[in-house]
């Protein structure tokens, strides 16, 4: 032992031998809540003289700072009971496993600040887009991003945390080294059991970086129009017209084939079909639907087209194109088309309606009546 710290352990248990006319126990007391008390006074002062330091700065520091007092409560409590039981006049057993119980709390402190701040940072960054915004494409693109690279991160900072702390109790430690080296069926059942979640985890990595799904896209999936309303660390939410959820694993949109409206641009084109009679006059349609589209807010005043795109035994289908703005508008607009198009068809335009014809091959008086006798009883 050096002879600073053997002087040291002589000092502290001269000083011991002054309160011998006391408890054990009420010693230790003492001695923590001393530790404890100074420790509390440093939190206090620390956290007043950070305050006025970052209250000039952003608010992602100013953040950390509120966000991070209560944790640095509890770790500078945690530290000083941890200094008291060292240099108090406690056994060595009991001081060993309190100071290993306050070593295992501790790591797990330090990582729950280390989430916080990834949290906050989060917080602050999301704070520069607006979801509102009419073209809010970059918009969706980062949030997606941060929230599914902050989940996974903070999912990540807990396992180290946990295992680091594990790793401070000798039982626990080699519980967990037999476990792995006798392997076997253990380690097959549990690679099966993890195997959903790490592979919803890897599914999520690559969605945020590749991004096939943004929050607040327009999607079809399962043959279900919604809207990407969360995206979690294993699963997206869909929030569909009706306002039902339709709740999907992220590697859903790895592995399954799906329609996004919204990939490139919020910007769509809708379609609305009809189906009119052989003589409709074409020229008249489409010059309704431009005066309908051009007296309606929700078109951006971009595509409006009409062109038949097909024709049956009885009706030829009518396509109308429109532009709107984002999803929303473009559904509500593709509803506006058919009701005003039907309408002007209906009161204005009725020889667009379709219709059924028969042919009679020659003359009247070729007609042949029914061979069936004619019902008995009078007249």
């Amino acid at each position: 032992m050096p002879p600073e710290i053997s002087n040291l352990t002589r000092q502290v248990m001269a000083l011991w031998h002054r309160f011998d006319w006391l408890p054990e126990w009420a010693v230790v007391a003492l001695v923590m809540a001393a530790f404890v008390g100074a420790g509390w006074l440093v939190h206090v002062l620390v956290f007043a003289i950070l305050r006025r330091v970052v209250k000039s700065r952003d608010l992602f520091w100013r953040g950390v700072v509120e966000r991070a007092r209560a944790k640095l409560r509890i770790l500078i409590i945690l530290l000083a009971v941890g200094v008291s039981v060292t240099v108090s006049p406690l056994d060595p057993e009991p001081s060993q496993a309190v100071r290993a119980v306050i070593l295992f709390a501790t790591i797990l402190v330090l990582g729950w600040i280390v989430m916080g701040a990834v949290e906050m940072w989060a917080v602050v960054y999301l704070r520069k887009f607006n979801l509102e915004a009419e073209d809010n494409l970059a918009a969706r693109k980062h949030v997606t991003q941060t929230r599914i690279l902050q989940r996974a991160a903070v999912i990540i900072i807990g396992l180290i945390t946990v295992a680091l702390a594990m790793m401070t109790i000798g039982a626990v430690r080699q519980w967990g080294v037999s476990l792995l080296a006798s392997a076997g069926v253990v380690g097959i059942i549990a690679g099966l059991a993890l195997q959903p979640f790490l592979k919803n985890l890897i599914a999520g990595i690559q969605i945020a970086t590749a991004q096939p799904i943004r929050i607040d896209d327009a999607v079809i999936v399962e043959n279900e129009w919604g809207q990407i309303e969360e995206i979690t660390s294993t699963y997206v939410v869909v929030r569909l017209w009706d306002w039902r959820r339709l709740i999907l694993p992220l590697s859903y949109f790895i592995e399954q084939p799906f329609q996004n409206w919204t990939r490139e641009t919020s910007r769509l084109i809708g379609t609305a079909f009809l189906y009119v009679d052989y003589e409709a006059p074409m020229d008249r349609l489409r010059a309704e639907l431009e005066r309908i589209c051009r007296a309606s807010p929700l078109w951006d005043g971009d595509v409006v087209n009409l062109q038949v795109t097909e024709i049956t035994d009885r009706v030829a289908q009518v396509r109308c194109l429109a532009s709107a703005r984002n999803a929303p508008t473009a559904f509500d607009l593709r509803c506006e088309i058919r009701e005003k198009m039907l309408a002007f068809m209906r009161d204005q335009c009725p020889e667009a309606l379709p219709r059924d014809r028969f042919a009679v091959e020659g003359n009247a008086a070729a007609f042949t009546p029914p061979t069936s006798p004619p019902a008995s009883g009078p007249r």
